[in-house]
C-alpha cells in the first residue's frame, strides 16, 4: 500500500514537472511581443480607468496610441494636455492642443420654477423614473433630480443641490471624463470649452416643445423665440427644434443675447462683474440706431447719384 502511494506521488510529480515544460515552450514559442512603450503610456496616464478616452481604460488606451503611431484620434480629457504632451514624446510625435473641457447642466429647472405636476414613490434612480415615465413636472426634457450623475462621478465633482433639486458642478473637480453626461437619461448634461480664465455663455435648456408649452412647464425655459439668434452679430447662435444653442468656438463673451433673453435661460458664468443688462440694451440699441442711419445715408446716396 506503502510503495503505491509513492509511485502515485512520484509519477503525478514527474507528470506535472513534463506538462510544466510543455506549457513553458508553448508559452515562449507563441509568446506575442508587446511594444514597452505601452507600460510608459500607461504609467504617465492618470490612472483612471474612467473611459472619457473611449477606451475601457488606460491600458487600452495606451495600446490604441502606441498601435496607432500618433495622437490625432486619441485624447485623455483626466490628464489634460499636460498628460498628452509626455504621451506624445513617448511616441515621438506632436498633439496639438485640446480647449479643456468642463460639464455643464442645462437645465434651469429648479424648484422654484418648476412646479411638481406629481411625486414619484420609486427607485431613486433617473434611469428608472425616465423608463417609467417622463418625470415629475410638465417639463419632458429637464433635469430628474435623483443624482445617477452624481453616483457616476469618480471624481467628486458633482453633488445635488437641495434648494434648487439640480446637479451642481465643482469645476475645480470636474476632468471631462463625461461619466455625468453618459449617466443622464435627459442628456441634460453636456461638456463644454471651459472658455478663457473659464468664462462661458449657455443655453441652460433643451426643451423642444413650442414656447408656450415651454414657458408653462417651467418659467426659465427656452421659448425659442429667435432674440438671441437676431442679437448675436457673430453667428454663435441657433435655433432649432424650438431651442437655443450657443456655439462655445463663435461666441466672443459680449453677453448680449444673456441680456435680452426674455426667460433667463441664457447663463454667463465666471465673468468678474455682473450683467448690466439695461446698459447693454442699450448698446444694442445704439449699435442698430447706426446701423439704420448708415442705411438711410446710403440709400439716399445711390438716389442722388441716380
Amino acid at each position: 500500500m506503502t510503495n503505491t502511494i509513492i509511485w502515485t506521488v512520484v509519477i503525478l510529480t514527474v507528470l506535472g514537472l513534463l506538462l510544466s515544460l510543455v506549457l513553458f515552450w508553448i508559452a515562449r514559442k507563441f509568446r506575442v511581443e508587446e511594444d514597452p512603450r505601452i507600460d510608459e503610456i500607461e504609467k504617465t496616464l492618470p490612472g483612471a480607468n474612467c473611459g472619457g478616452c473611449g477606451f475601457a481604460g488606460c491600458r487600452a488606451f495606451a495600446d490604441a496610441a502606441v498601435k496607432a503611431g500618433n495622437l490625432d484620434a486619441n485624447y485623455c480629457p483626466v490628464g489634460g494636455s499636460d498628460v498628452m504632451k509626455k504621451v506624445a514624446a513617448i511616441l515621438g510625435c506632436e498633439v496639438s492642443e485640446a480647449a479643456p473641457l468642463v460639464a455643464v447642466v442645462r437645465c434651469n429647472g429648479s424648484c422654484a420654477v418648476r412646479p411638481r405636476t406629481n411625486t414619484y414613490q420609486g427607485a431613486q434612480s433617473c434611469k428608472v423614473k425616465a423608463a417609467l415615465y417622463g418625470g415629475d413636472t410638465g417639463c419632458l426634457f429637464g433635469c430628474l433630480g435623483c443624482g445617477d450623475c452624481v453616483a457616476a462621478c469618480q471624481f467628486g465633482a458633482l453633488s445635488m443641490d437641495a434648494v434648487t433639486g439640480l446637479p451642481v458642478v465643482d469645476e475645480s473637480k470636474c476632468t471631462a471624463c463625461g461619466k455625468c453626461a453618459a449617466a443622464c437619461p435627459k442628456r441634460v448634461i453636456e461638456l463644454r470649452a471651459k472658455g478663457p480664465r473659464g468664462m462661458r455663455e449657455y443655453v441652460g435648456c433643451i426643451n423642444k416643445d413650442k414656447g408656450p408649452v415651454a414657458r408653462k412647464a417651467c418659467a426659465a425655459a427656452c421659448i425659442g423665440c429667435g432674440l438671441c439668434e437676431k442679437t448675436c452679430t457673430h453667428g454663435a447662435i441657433t435655433v432649432a427644434d424650438n431651442v437655443a444653442y450657443i456655439d462655445a468656438s463663435k461666441c466672443k463673451l459680449c453677453r448680449e443675447c444673456e441680456a435680452v433673453c426674455p426667460t433667463g435661460a441664457i447663463h454667463g458664468v465666471n465673468f468678474p462683474k455682473e450683467l448690466d443688462k439695461e446698459a447693454v440694451k442699450k448698446r444694442i440699441a445704439d449699435r442698430k440706431a447706426k446701423a439704420a442711419e448708415a442705411a438711410k445715408a446710403e440709400v439716399k446716396k445711390e438716389e442722388s447719384n441716380g
